[in-house]
């Protein structure tokens, strides 16, 4: 599959000394639907701002459909459609005739058909004369997405898009991005809401402290660090965790209720052969057992951690 968008030694060091992007090296495919996780911080917003010419990198070099975004920035913006965390809009403009200028802004020749089927889908139809300001908040971010995609783009930015807002919202978004994707739109995602991430997206990269940690394609990402839970519910409560079971790291959860074992489930032994037999040894009864994996939260948790404990060894 043939990229859309290259990123490549892409830095940013603000005036006080902050560095916001540390080497960002990307490359976006064509009519995928990439999600950037990350915490508050992490260098998300920064650097869809670069890539939309909002900030000037202070390394590197972008190609959007092979525009340099740095010395061509209109001919690359006007293939970006972009909905920022902050809601930007007159206020004082109808919803209707805000899509239109917007399009307008990009040069496109006026077209209510498509205007009003995005609309539609975004459930603005009804509010289409009314203006911005009378809106709801929820409103106001529909609003914001339906200009994003007002000059059709060939990728859209969503950055936090359902922060905040209504699971309403949430649904048709999550049913636009389907119907986009089937047009060849290449979608970019930035959520804190992981299970959009785990629900919508091929391919996960995760940024901490400026830094792109990784980038994987979801299934494998989960398939390679994901660990999966075996839950044993107790005939007895415990108080403790016996001696004689080291070994398997055991917790005891719900109050003494359930013993959890994690385990790595592509290892060559899971262990919970022997443990189930080292249980009936003791004596230890259960009355039913689960298994679960992990989801992409953990291991997006868990990979920040292990990333940030490796980073302080090396700096003592």
């Amino acid at each position: 599959m043939t990229s859309i968008l290259s990123i490549n030694g892409v830095s940013k060091t603000y005036g006080s000394g902050h560095k916001a992007l540390d080497h960002v090296d990307l490359e976006i495919r064509r009519g995928e639907i990439f999600a950037l996780l990350g915490p508050n911080g992490a260098g998300k917003t920064t650097l869809i701002s670069i890539i939309c010419g909002i900030v000037t990198p202070s390394t590197g070099t972008i190609l959007v459909d092979g525009h340099d975004a740095i010395r061509s920035p209109r001919e690359a913006r006007s293939r970006i459609g972009l909905v920022p965390q902050e809601i930007a809009v007159d206020m004082f403009s109808t919803v209707g005739s805000a899509l239109r200028f917007s399009r307008g802004l990009f040069g496109k020749a006026p077209n209510q058909d498509y205007c009003d089927q995005i609309l539609k889908d975004l459930s603005l139809w009804d509010k289409r004369d009314a203006k911005i300001m009378e809106l709801s908040g929820g409103m106001k971010r529909r609003v914001m997405i339906a200009k994003a995609l007002s000059h059709e783009p060939d990728i859209l930015f969503l950055d936090e898009p359902t922060a905040g807002v209504d699971v309403s919202l949430r649904r048709d978004m999550w049913k636009m991005i389907g119907k986009l994707r089937e047009r060849g739109v290449t979608i970019i995602l930035t959520t804190h809401y992981i299970e959009e991430a785990e629900e919508m997206a091929d391919r996960v990269g995760v940024i901490n402290k400026g830094r792109l940690l990784l980038v994987e394609d979801k299934a494998e990402l989960m398939k390679k660090l994901g660990k999966r839970e075996l839950d044993l519910s107790l005939v007895e409560p415990m108080t403790a965790i016996p001696a004689g079971l080291e070994e398997w790291h055991l917790s005891l959860e719900d109050e003494g209720t359930r013993l959890r074992y994690t385990f790595d489930a592509q290892a060559e032994r899971t262990g919970i052969p022997s443990l189930l037999r080292k249980l009936g040894e003791m004596g230890i009864a259960f009355k039913d057992l689960d298994t679960s994996k992990s989801s992409l939260e953990d291991i997006f948790v868990g990979l920040v951690e292990q990333r940030e404990t490796s980073n302080e060894g090396a700096a003592a």
